[in-house]
């Protein structure tokens, strides 16, 4: 699916944790496509380059810094793209933290409840509200889950159980949601090359982070990490005309790991 096609024109988007990695590389994605794009991420967070990927599609853009797990940040950010281009028509739910890594037995409650506030109330808040102004035309939502939400692993007990939730809502909102024409499908992507990831690995061996990437490469079939734009591919073909009977999924974007 080549930007040209304009797959996505006429279409509007709000995208959650857009000012780099996969939320990056899925707003120049759908730029390419013809989305008119609302870029959401937090305060002082930079969406400059979002703006200029826009620009240089010609497609417009609005940009909304707030927290997705605050519910009167998510009701502006719904008025504010109704507003401006009268309806919505996909949601990506990209933001996501990974917390605490270390022994579930160490791990601290208070940064448990902030995990769980970022990458399972966010993405809830984001259906809801999405949802409520998607009956009336019908839509597609996209959350971004992880290899960890259909999994167990070691050492991050709450990114792990959000991501959980994650796939469980996603199967929950894509049966109820079905009658309003609106798909609902996760993404759950191994190891992918950002910033998160590695932060990660600098946090497990400050003295050699490499050496978290080199093992976690040597797990996955494919021998490398994914690469955000990859992750965007999916994005862009699940709410895409492509994928209009695709509803309900949690697919595995992990060049193998899970069929090993």
């Amino acid at each position: 699916m080549t930007g040209h096609l304009k797959i996505l024109d006429q279409r509007v988007a709000i995208i959650t944790g857009a000012a780099r990695g996969i939320g990056l590389a899925t707003i120049k994605l759908f730029a390419a496509a013809g989305a008119s794009i609302v870029a959401f991420d937090l305060p002082q967070s930079p969406l400059e380059d979002a703006i200029k990927m826009a620009k240089d599609y010609g497609v417009p853009i609005r940009t909304f810094h707030g927290d997705v797990a605050n519910a009167t940040d998510w009701k502006k950010v719904i008025n504010e793209t109704i507003d401006q281009f009268g309806k919505l028509d996909i949601l990506v739910n990209n933001a996501g933290v990974s917390g605490f890594i270390g022994s579930m037995l160490e791990y601290p409650d208070d940064v448990f409840d902030q995990v769980m506030a970022v990458n399972a109330r966010g993405v809830f808040l984001g259906m809801k509200y999405a949802g409520q102004v998607m009956k009336s035309n019908g839509g597609a939502i996209v959350n971004i889950s992880s290899v960890s939400g259909i999994g167990g692993g070691r050492y991050v007990m709450a990114y792990t159980a959000s991501k959980h939730a994650v796939v469980g809502m996603t199967k929950l909102a894509a049966a109820e949601l079905a009658m309003f024409k609106i798909r609902v499908n996760a993404l759950c992507p191994a190891p992918t090359a950002t910033e998160m990831m590695f932060e990660m690995a600098r946090t497990q061996s400050p003295d050699d982070p490499d050496a978290i990437r080199r093992g976690m490469e040597r797990m996955i079939p494919l021998g490398r990490y994914g690469e955000p734009d990859e992750i965007a591919s999916a994005i862009l073909f699940l709410v895409s005309d492509a994928a209009s009977f695709i509803t309900g999924t949690a697919i595995p974007i992990d060049g193998g790991l899970k069929a090993s």
